[in-house]
């Protein structure tokens, strides 16, 4: 609609736009919030949730509705027909820079229940942003270094721990657990450090994934297997905001979950951890071989 106007003028208002619906929604969520946090009853839990799920919601709407107004962005989505608006989901995708969660939430929502992510400790200190994840619940997660894993094992435990957590909340009221598996947003240099056999993929940790499989694996209706890919390329979030003209393709798939995978032990289990890697690697040949064609078209 606004689309005639400049792109730096599109970035402000989309920024302000951004902005206002955010604080908009942030208190009456850390309001519930924290009623939560004085009554940490399960029953007070069940009452609250769906609230602080449906205020959420309708945070994202508001999102969407800026970026219809501010941007010429083109949707090119399959397979989110089918979804269901119940249940549980462990969603699963590529990641390639800040607009990914913008573009999942704008797709998806309302289509499935809230995405809940698993989010680096440090970003609980982002102003605004930091206290909205933590009133939903979004697990916070310390990465440690792999040195630092090799002189305490111990570390691992941590991250179990808040994932066993978090899962148990989910458990309580219909989720979407959304999981970037490479953990890190996909650069070049990444892609060269590390040898990755994909040509636009980094190599997929098992380890969160195992970990959330074991926790809720059983409730989880589906898997939901997400391509992301940007043809015109990955745009940076201000160039989002500025809506210059970005292409994004978005390609679905509900997948079922191996009965198996939610049972193993992935810490001292050989086999069963040499299984779950294969049938993740076997995901991520075929997502490899999707974007390549996506990038084609």
């Amino acid at each position: 609609m606004l689309g005639f106007l400049p792109p730096l003028a599109r970035g402000v208002i989309a920024f302000l736009l951004l902005l206002l619906n955010t604080l908009f929604w942030v208190g009456p969520l850390l309001a519930l919030a924290l009623v939560r946090l004085v009554l940490p009853f399960k029953g007070v839990r069940l009452r609250i949730d769906p609230w602080t799920n449906a205020f959420a919601t309708q945070w994202i709407a508001g999102n969407s509705g800026w970026m219809r107004l501010t941007q010429r962005t083109v949707w090119d989505v399959q397979g989110v027909d089918e979804l269901a608006y119940h249940g549980w989901y462990l969603v699963n995708c590529n990641h390639l820079g800040a607009v990914d969660i913008f573009a999942l939430q704008h797709v998806l929502n309302r289509r499935i229940p809230l995405l809940k992510f698993f989010i680096k400790q440090q970003l609980l200190y982002v102003p605004i942003m930091g206290l909205a994840w933590w009133a939903l619940d979004f697990p916070f997660m310390k990465r440690h270094s792999a040195a630092a894993l090799k002189r305490n094992p111990a570390l691992r435990e941590q991250d179990r721990e808040t994932t066993r957590r978090a899962c148990e909340k989910f458990a309580l009221v219909p989720t979407s657990l959304m999981n970037f598996t490479e953990g890190t947003r996909f650069t070049p240099a990444k892609h060269a450090a590390q040898g990755s056999p994909y040509r636009h993929l980094l190599k997929p940790r098992t380890g969160a994934l195992a970990l959330a499989l074991h926790a809720m694996g059983r409730q989880f209706h589906s898997l939901l297997d997400v391509t992301l890919a940007y043809p015109d390329g990955v745009p940076t979030f201000w160039q989002f905001l500025c809506g210059r003209g970005t292409r994004v393709v978005m390609r679905v798939r509900q997948l079922p979950i191996p009965v198996a995978f939610c049972d193993g032990d992935y810490e001292r289990d050989p086999e069963f951890r040499a299984a779950l890697h294969d049938w993740l690697h076997a995901l991520w040949a075929e997502k490899d071989r999707e974007i390549d064609r996506l990038l084609r078209v």
